[in-house]
């Protein structure tokens, strides 16, 4: 190239050097840049590691993360609860299984006529269902049945029907209270009538017995007036006159007369006591005939009107199990407590009835506890609906588990009887603190070997203090506690629960703060 210059002209010679000049510039500038760029990221690295965020700054400024887990003291009414689940139904409430048997010649009793259907009314006297062309009807009274009622039969549940029968305006006349006698017949027949029916007779045998009965009266009858009058006839046979005797031979005669009259009078008595036995037992088969009352043609319901809950049969249905349920009186909730749940509640205590379809809620009480647990747990119409009501593992397990104890809660208001089957969810209090109180997770108190049941306190810094405590009132996964001799406590106080693995290695540069984990 130094060649080509030297051989050139002028101009050319000028012309090569301002090209050379030119690129030299441009090399310049595309280092400057390059350089500037890398001056330019040092920078903003070097701001990165120097220029820090308000809440990093806040944060890098705090105490570092206490290695336990920790909570608040609190000032408060601490109530213990037992949550389960129950259904709304009537203070009464019972299954109808027909036990009618089948009139004369019939086969397997059968349901041969529905009076009600679900929903309705049922007044007292009012027939149900027919079985086998007999009437199942309802009558109040609070003494189940338990036997057929017969003319005789005496006790309280003759005195029930009685009662029943009156209010429906069939009178038992002169009847005594609890006595089944003649009046009682009378009202129970003339009840019978009203409703379309006769009634069963309380002895199967068409009247024989009365008519025998009637026929040995007859019988006596007659065989004491046979004897009254070979009573007279002997009394006025006495010879006189011509033809009498001799002188000295009357005394035979006359000690055959004497003795004929004495014959004669016996018989009559006899006839007498014969006529008065057949006369007795004409009277016992009369006062044993009539009207009877079988237990399976009668329902008795505390109060009226009743409802008709369910209706499980049709005609042409054979008998088989209840074939409807009833229910009648206010509305209460019957629940199901567990084993380890019966001890915590009794009657009296404060319970809380919610529907979760409705949000309706409804203060009540405890009304009653069975002794004895059930043979089985019904299924709720709405079983497992409320599976978050867990009340600290105290809901009662889901319906068709084991039995239970059943608990009756009665509403302190009327309920709606829309809540009829309803399935909802009771909260009783079992337990409460008289007033606040202080309180704490239960796992914030712990027990020494001692015997001392203490708290750890933890202030911001991670410095920890124990408290002696005596604990009270639990519920609901807290527990009341008193400080003993000189401890303080105060709500709002932090107190350790527990470890808490996210800051573990964290402190101090990475070192364990080690000694600190409360709580246990």
């Amino acid at each position: 190239m130094t060649g080509d210059l030297a051989t050139a002209g002028p101009v050319e010679a000028v012309e090569g050097a301002g090209a050379s000049a030119g690129m030299s510039r441009r090399r310049a500038w595309v280092a400057a840049v390059a350089v500037g760029a890398v001056l330019l990221s040092g920078a903003g690295v070097a701001a990165s590691l120097v220029i820090k965020s308000p809440a990093q700054t806040a944060a890098e400024a705090g105490p570092p993360p206490l290695d336990v887990l920790v909570a608040q003291v609190e000032k408060r009414v601490l109530r213990d609860t037992v949550i389960v689940r129950g259904t709304v139904t009537s203070a009464q409430s019972l299954q109808v299984t027909p036990a009618v048997a089948g009139g004369e010649g019939a086969a397997t009793p059968v349901v041969t006529k529905v009076a009600v259907r679900q929903g309705d009314r049922v007044d007292a006297g009012k027939v149900l269902l027919e079985v086998s062309g007999r009437p199942v009807f309802a009558l109040p009274g609070g003494l189940p049945v338990y036997r057929d009622l017969k003319p005789g039969a005496t006790g309280d549940d003759v005195k029930q029907v009685q009662k029943a029968l009156s209010g429906l305006g069939h009178g038992t006349g002169s009847d005594r209270a609890g006595r089944f006698g003649a009046g009682t017949k009378a009202a129970l027949g003339s009840f019978y009538r009203s409703i379309g029916y006769d009634p069963l007779p309380a002895v199967a045998d068409r009247g024989e017995a009365v008519r025998a009965a009637e026929d040995a009266v007859t019988s006596g009858e007659r065989s004491l007036e046979d004897a009254r009058s070979a009573a007279t006839a002997v009394g006025t046979a006495a010879p006189a006159g011509p033809g009498a005797a001799p002188p000295g031979q009357g005394g035979k005669g006359a000690g055959g007369a004497k003795g004929s009259g004495q014959d004669a009078a016996r018989a009559v008595n006899r006839a007498s006591e014969d006529l008065r036995r057949a006369r007795e037992r004409l009277a016992e088969a009369r006062a044993a005939a009539g009207p009877m009352l079988p237990a399976g043609e009668v329902v008795f319901l505390e109060s009226f009107p009743a409802r008709a809950d369910s209706v499980a049969v049709r005609p042409g249905s054979p008998v088989s199990g209840a074939a409807l349920s009833l229910s009648a009186g206010a509305l209460v909730v019957r629940g199901q407590l567990q084993e380890h749940q019966k001890g915590l509640v009794r009657a009296g205590q404060k319970v809380e009835i919610l529907s979760e379809v409705s949000g309706l809620t409804a203060a009540a009480e405890v009304l009653s506890v069975a002794d004895a647990p059930q043979t089985a747990q019904p299924a709720a119409p709405n079983a497992g609906s409320g599976g978050g009501d867990q009340g600290q593992g105290r809901q009662a397990p889901a319906p068709g588990g084991p039995a239970g104890y059943e608990m009756l809660v009665r509403p302190l208001t009327l309920l709606d009887t829309q809540l009829v089957g309803q399935d909802v969810r009771l909260t009783v209090e079992a337990a409460a603190t008289d007033g606040d109180a202080l309180v704490v997770p239960v796992s914030a108190v712990s027990a020494g070997a001692d015997g001392r049941t203490t708290v750890t306190v933890v202030d911001g810094t991670g410095t920890q203090r124990r408290v002696e405590v005596r604990p009270g009132t639990t519920g609901d996964g807290y527990v009341e506690i008193r400080p003993t001799g000189d401890g303080t406590l105060a709500a709002g106080d932090s107190v350790v629960t527990g470890v808490n693995p996210g800051a573990a290695g964290k402190q101090n540069g990475g070192k364990q703060n080690s000694g600190k984990g409360g709580g246990s």
